[in-house]
């Protein structure tokens, strides 16, 4: 696995930023499996798996927040993992914790947020 965590962090941040579901979803496997309490609300599931329904949650979570943006804070980087912190647009910060295949695509990922 060639995954430069620091750049990847740098593309996270603007993919996100620029509200293209298609670059966001890009840096994912089309199955991956994704974990967050904010999804329940939108979608009714706390667990998602594939590129598709993460497309179905974050189109509507890009609706509902077209201010919507990234600041990564903190990279930490592990064995074909990484943690990224960062804060949102309303000051919130927020953990991913994103897992790698051999091909540098996200294979699992973990959304953690701070209680405001």
């Amino acid at each position: 696995m060639n995954v430069d965590f620091d750049i990847f962090a740098r593309e996270w941040e603007s993919a996100w930023n620029s509200h293209d579901l298609d670059r966001i979803l890009s840096h994912y496997s089309d199955d991956v499996c994704f974990r967050s309490l904010k999804a329940v609300a939108l979608v009714g599931a706390g667990e998602l798996h594939g590129t598709e329904a993460l497309r179905d949650y974050w189109g509507r979570a890009l609706e509902k927040q077209p201010d919507l943006k990234f600041e990564v804070l903190h990279v930490f980087k592990g064995h074909q993992m990484m943690v990224i912190t960062y804060l949102n647009h309303r000051g919130v910060r927020a953990a991913e914790t994103l897992l790698f295949d051999e091909n540098g695509q996200v294979t699992q990922a973990s959304a953690c947020h701070e209680d405001i």
